[in-house]
């Protein structure tokens, strides 16, 4: 057996050995992207090898929420893909307003910074106080972060450019008081948004949902866990409710597909059919 394939079985019974002791599998994370996680982790911890931090991170909560940070990607922006918001703003929001209330579901919110981006154009187009959002993410590390709703000042200028490029009708530092190195997002943005942990991997859907957003998650999983977090939105949503993807992800050639229609071509925004 080679160094690598030695690695590979370390990694396999350290998985099995987390989804055992505390409940959150990454064994259908996609193998490339979760050893890539895993090594960097190991490179900054004192342990040399897998079988050595394995014992420690089975009996120590702490080190292993060290691990989960590492492992779950939390990479993301303000008004990210500008495009993509100037669409649903000009596309979606106009569906949306007929209705008295909506339920949204952001999936893998990360620390929030999607999830304030769409408070910030649901109120911009009068939907202040008709809107519940459901933030969710597996880590509660970075919830507990998204949930103050604070963030680098260094940010934003580039999140000012990204909100100006979707179509954004404000100025942008309305949203925010500068506070030395810290910019703090309006108290007004976080009244409707419910931040709560939630594991695609395990967990149940969220029910009656007008919208679920879960972009650049799912290109981390196998097709298999793909499929099951596909069959959850699905569930959650009512018809003519709106699935939006990342760029990367499709549903193209997937048996659901054939209830959706894409409503840009490219968007990657579906309307889910009635009936």
């Amino acid at each position: 057996m080679t160094a690598d394939e030695l690695v590979d079985v370390e990694i396999r019974l350290l998985l099995e050995g987390l989804q055992q002791v505390y409940g959150y599998d990454f064994r259908d994370y996609a193998d490339a992207s979760i050893k890539r996680r895993l090594t960097q982790w190991l490179a900054e911890s004192p342990f040399e090898t897998f079988s050595q931090a394995q014992s420690r991170l089975l009996r120590e909560p702490e080190l292993f929420v060290s691990l989960l940070q590492g492992i779950t990607v939390n990479v993301t922006d303000m008004f990210r893909d500008p495009s993509f918001f100037r669409t649903l703003r000009e596309q979606v929001i106009p569906f949306l307003k007929t209705y008295p209330f909506v339920k949204i579901w952001h999936a893998g919110c990360a620390s929030g910074e999607e999830a304030y981006s769409m408070a910030i154009l649901l109120n911009e187009e009068g939907m202040a106080g008709r809107y519940r959002m459901y933030a969710t993410d597996i880590d509660e590390a970075v919830l507990a972060k998204a949930a103050q709703g604070v963030m680098p000042i260094t940010e934003m200028q580039r999140y000012t450019r990204n909100y100006q490029k979707s179509g954004g009708t404000a100025s942008f530092a309305d949203y925010y008081t500068a506070r030395y190195d810290r910019a703090i997002l309006a108290a007004n943005l976080k009244k409707d948004i419910v931040f709560a942990p939630h594991n695609l991997v395990a967990d149940a859907e969220f029910g009656e949902m007008n919208m679920v957003l879960c972009r650049n998650v799912m290109i981390y999983f196998k097709p298999a866990l793909k499929e099951r977090c596909l069959r959850l939105f699905d569930n959650s949503l009512l018809p003519g409710g709106f699935l939006c993807l990342g760029l990367k992800e499709t549903l193209e050639r997937r048996k659901m597909g054939d209830h959706y229609d894409e409503l840009v071509p490219g968007s990657r925004i579906y309307r889910k059919r009635y009936g």
